[in-house]
């Protein structure tokens, strides 16, 4: 006879199998029945703990939120200039979302659904690097120490890279790329970004 789980426990069992249902064929992909088949349960069992497919969904991504990444310590541990900062910030959202690919799979599955609550949540993951690099940019233009560069075309192609280089190996899992390690790819492609918007490295 199965263990009875606790409601936390369920609760949590449930979340981990929607997770990972969502990031394989996204929200409209997955039915409450099939996510209750997964866990050996009822869809009765579902709805006790969740009203709805849509809260459900909604609580994965609450629980993606609740992990976002702090950037603090990274800006506090620079040495203050463009370069550092932009490349320790990168590195902990690499590390971040290596350990858990399933966001990475819902992004994607996101962009092709077209929610604009879901794409709002995805597009402030990335907000961190935009801002940072538009800001950056501005003042290093003002101060003369690069020409002046659009910069949220700037921001939108590192995102691009270094959102390339995670499905590259997290996703796609590449053979290509699969003799590289993902922070040497990384750190690679931010100095790439800097020799593309001039900016020279004290």
């Amino acid at each position: 006879m199965a263990k009875r789980l606790k409601a936390a426990e369920r609760k949590a069992a449930i979340l981990a199998v929607a997770k990972v249902l969502f990031s394989d064929r996204g929200y409209h992909g997955v039915s409450v029945d099939e996510i209750a088949r997964r866990l050996g349960v009822s869809p009765a069992i579902l709805y006790r703990h969740f009203p709805s497919k849509e809260a459900l969904y909604e609580e994965v991504l609450n629980g993606i939120a609740c992990k976002r990444e702090s950037y603090v310590e990274a800006v506090v541990n620079s040495d203050g200039s463009f370069a550092d900062t932009l490349r320790k910030i990168t590195r902990i959202y690499i590390e971040s979302v290596s350990r858990d690919p399933d966001y990475l799979r819902m992004e994607m599955q996101s962009a092709l659904e077209g929610s604009d609550a879901t794409r709002r949540f995805f597009e402030n993951r990335w907000r961190p690097f935009t801002d940072f690099i538009e800001f950056s940019l501005k003042e290093l233009s003002a101060a003369n120490t690069i020409q002046p560069v659009n910069g949220q075309l700037a921001a939108m192609a590192f995102q691009g890279m270094l959102r390339e280089a995670l499905y590259s190996k997290c996703i796609y899992q590449s053979p290509r790329y699969r003799d590289m390690d993902l922070f040497e790819i990384s750190d690679y492609l931010v100095g790439l970004f800097f020799r593309a918007v001039g900016y020279h490295e004290s």
